[in-house]
């Protein structure tokens, strides 16, 4: 049996920055991983290019049954300390829209970056290395993997959450936390595509590729403004990922298929210079072409002259497309999910540390946790800035 100070579950984005704060710290740690390679998430993330944090990172940015919880760590560890290790290990990066920000070159980068340190501060990392059984003693914990038992001062819970389980992606963190007690919240997929009902599957057979500029809206009123794209299975683009984090199932979503424009008002202008105009091609010179037919195949708009439109239909054209109203049949799932809603209940957890409330010494940090962020670099932060607070005090 190897006795050290830290054993941390999970070599990704958060537990590899816990494990490299807790060893320039001088204690001795382990991490262990069932993959083959470190930061698999991290290697497939942004196209390859890693979104690695947001500069616009905030508390308001995430999702968490107590809002507080992410202040500490957040505020402690911010995107910008982050920014300053990818820059003095000479990674090159840029900025895409809404504060995302990318690698130049490969995310292999980041996982590189994150290897590198570890090797600095004596972290030893441990690959295909299973979980087997973990449980307390007097002074710690004692692991079995199956490569080696260990016996730690403290143990990080950093195994991730459901998603992709082609890269691995199991609920032994949740299974640790329900070992001790510890509420697990309900989890589900988010950040992901929305499948439709077979009827809205045949009506938009072959929109697949068309993508469109909306604000899109759940029924509890949250909204975000990106591209929506459809796809041969339903609905994706980042504003749809987006508010899928909000969506329950059974409920309407609703599209602003036109957010810069008034439709009814930019009609009536249109009808005055060109009376004769049908609606419909007036409306494919807005809107993609493929999109209008479809809709017009569907039977949902009148074919008619602009001229011989009146007011009222003028007012119920603009409501139909500012307020497009689509019902999910449901999401792709944990396949190509890029988080997990849910776990580990916050309200177990210290802010300050991420230590159990109920076990001294046991940790959860990442995505484990029932903390999910929007869209755009603002998961990975969480990880980076939850390792740290782990990290200084393991």
């Amino acid at each position: 049996m190897q006795h050290l100070d830290v054993l941390v579950i999970g070599a990704g984005a958060a537990g590899l920055m816990c494990a490299l704060n807790a060893g320039y710290r001088g204690r001795s740690v382990t991490v262990v991983d069932m993959g083959k390679k470190p930061g698999r998430k991290i290697i497939i993330s942004g196209g390859g290019r890693c979104n690695f944090t947001n500069q616009n990172a905030n508390p308001d940015n995430y999702l968490c049954q107590n809002p507080h919880f992410v202040k500490s760590a957040l505020s402690r560890y911010t995107q910008y300390d982050f920014i300053d290790m990818v820059e003095r290990h000479g990674i090159e990066y840029h900025h895409k829209t809404l504060g995302q920000l990318f690698c130049d070159n490969s995310a292999h980068d980041i996982v590189e970056m994150l290897m590198t340190e570890c090797d600095w501060a004596g972290v030893k990392v441990k690959m295909q290395s299973e979980v087997v059984k973990v449980a307390k003693v007097d002074d710690g914990f004692i692991v079995t993997t199956s490569g080696k038992d260990y016996h730690c001062q403290s143990l990080v819970v950093a195994s991730g959450g459901l998603t992709m389980p082609k890269l691995g992606a199991t609920p032994i963190g949740y299974k640790i936390a329900e070992q001790f007690d510890i509420k697990v919240l309900p989890t589900c997929a988010a950040l992901v595509p929305f499948t439709l009902h077979d009827s809205d599957k045949q009506r938009f057979d072959g929109l697949s590729g068309i993508s469109i500029d909306c604000d899109v809206s759940s029924e509890d009123g949250t909204s975000f403004r990106e591209n929506i794209l459809f796809t041969h299975r339903g609905l994706s683009g980042p504003a749809i990922l987006q508010i899928s984090s909000f969506w329950k199932a059974g409920q309407f979503v609703s599209i602003n298929l036109l957010p810069e424009i008034n439709l009814s008002e930019t009609l009536q202008q249109i009808r005055k210079e060109h009376p004769e105009r049908g609606l419909k091609t007036t409306l494919s010179h807005i809107l993609p072409k493929r999109f209008i037919e479809s809709l017009y195949n569907a039977n949902e708009l009148p074919d008619k002259p602009l001229k011989q439109l009146d007011h009222s239909e003028f007012d119920s054209i603009e409501d139909y497309f500012h307020n497009w109203q689509i019902k999910p049949n449901g999401t792709e799932g944990y396949r190509t999910a890029e988080v997990t809603l849910g776990g580990v209940d916050s309200d177990e957890l210290s802010s300050k540390t991420l230590e159990s409330k109920k076990v001294p010494g046991l940790y959860f940090i990442g995505e484990v946790t029932e903390v999910t962020g929007w869209l755009g670099g603002y998961n990975f932060q969480w990880s980076w800035s939850s390792g740290w607070a782990a990290g200084q005090v393991v």
